[in-house]
């Protein structure tokens, strides 16, 4: 159920542990069911992935929940995602360096 629902939201495996503050590999076995979240995560990962508690359990629901209707604040692909990640490990002279390419190429543009 998680990675169906992770797959709507347009989200990787690395997002969601990201967002959870999980490895990418637990999160992984979450989802393939083979490690049981302890209740604060399926919470968070629920709130996460705009889908009922219930839904992530594979139980029905009939009452349709007001998570799954709010959009997404964001839509990033997951190639910008990636960057972003990356550019949040790197040292404070390789960010003014980074920044000044992004100004090079801006101006080419």
């Amino acid at each position: 159920m998680a990675r169906e629902a992770r797959m709507r939201a347009g989200l990787t495996q690395e997002d969601v542990a990201e967002r959870l503050d999980l490895h990418q590999e637990v999160y992984g076995r979450i989802e393939r069911g083979s490690l049981l979240p302890s209740i604060l995560t399926l919470r968070r990962l629920s709130l996460v992935l705009h889908v009922p508690a219930d839904e992530l359990l594979g139980i029905a629901s009939t009452h349709p929940s007001a998570l799954t209707h709010s959009p997404p604040a964001r839509r990033d692909s997951p190639q910008v995602r990636r960057l972003i990640r990356s550019v949040r490990e790197l040292s404070a002279s390789r960010l003014r360096t980074l920044s000044l390419l992004i100004s090079h190429f801006r101006r080419r543009d």
